[in-house]
């Protein structure tokens, strides 16, 4: 007797209907989670270089930030102010902080000359095509001695006029103002105690109080494209500026070729006038 004829059974996939809707939940889950949350930027940066060592694809290479901080590092080293500068990395991005005593002449906001040279040098590594998109806010800090001058009513004054001289000095070294951000916070964030327990001034403390700091931090990805959006812009306005000043000068100089021309050919008829007038005089003296 044959054996029966073999029957494959019919395809079952109506489980793929609800293995595809569970993934789609799962990928819409992960990008409403992803748009509630603030990417770490210097973080990011770190655990891809992280990854990239891990999974073969070469050795860990300096993330931009760390890149910075090291450029800033050896500027403050190479202007001897390492005393009164000390750099950092967090979260957030570099972190720059500086002594006002070093910095500033006592009670106004006039950069020390001695210090010029560094913040022109700092505002050179962040012009650089490379380094150059990160934001840079300056914090202005003060102790808890009152001030009271005509020009600083309080410490809120004197801390945001340091924030802005920094500000105004790095952008005469170049830095576009789009990524400045000058911020005074007076007395109101203290590292360390102004005073003891009885309410007597700690000077060494109020010393560290007098701060200014500067912080880089990283642009993300859509602030990045304002900013290159906002450089083309300028970039183009600019060229059309120079080619309306460079149409001009071609028009004043035809003008003035046509001018001179015209004053030519008047000098040139004046003459002729003189020579002919001179010739009718003596045809008459001739009769």
């Amino acid at each position: 007797m044959p054996p029966p004829p073999i029957t494959e059974e019919p395809d079952d996939e109506e489980w793929l209907v609800t293995y595809a809707d569970a993934i789609t939940l799962l990928m819409a889950f992960f990008v409403m989670l992803v748009s509630f949350s603030k990417i770490d930027l210097p973080l990011f940066e770190e655990v891809m270089s992280g990854i990239q060592q891990e999974i073969g694809l070469g050795e860990a290479k300096e993330t931009t930030t760390t890149e910075v901080k090291t450029k800033i590092e050896d500027i403050v080293f190479q202007t001897g102010m390492e005393q009164i500068v000390e750099v950092q990395k967090d979260t957030r991005g570099v972190t720059i902080e500086i002594g006002s005593a070093g910095f500033f002449k006592p009670g106004t906001a006039f950069i020390k000359e001695e210090a010029l040279p560094l913040l022109a040098k700092w505002s050179e590594v962040l012009t650089d095509e490379v380094y150059k998109y990160f934001l840079i806010e300056i914090e202005g800090h003060t102790d808890d001695d009152p001030i009271h001058t005509e020009m600083f009513p309080s410490n809120w004054e004197l801390s945001a006029a340091r924030a802005s001289a920094v500000v105004r000095q790095m952008i005469t070294g170049g830095v576009h103002a789009f990524q400045l951000k000058a911020v005074g916070f007076g007395d109101a964030h203290p590292k360390v105690p102004n005073r003891d327990i009885d309410g007597n001034p700690i000077k060494v403390n109020q010393a560290k109080n007098r701060r200014v700091t500067i912080l880089l931090v990283p642009m993300d990805n859509k602030l990045k494209e304002t900013f290159i959006s906002l450089l083309v812009d300028e970039r183009i306005a600019e060229e059309e500026r120079k080619r309306r000043a460079e149409e001009k000068a071609r028009q004043d100089e035809t003008q003035k070729r046509v001018q001179e021309a015209e004053q030519e050919n008047q000098e040139q008829q004046r003459i002729q006038e003189n020579m002919d007038a001179l010739e009718a005089e003596e045809r008459q003296q001739g009769f």
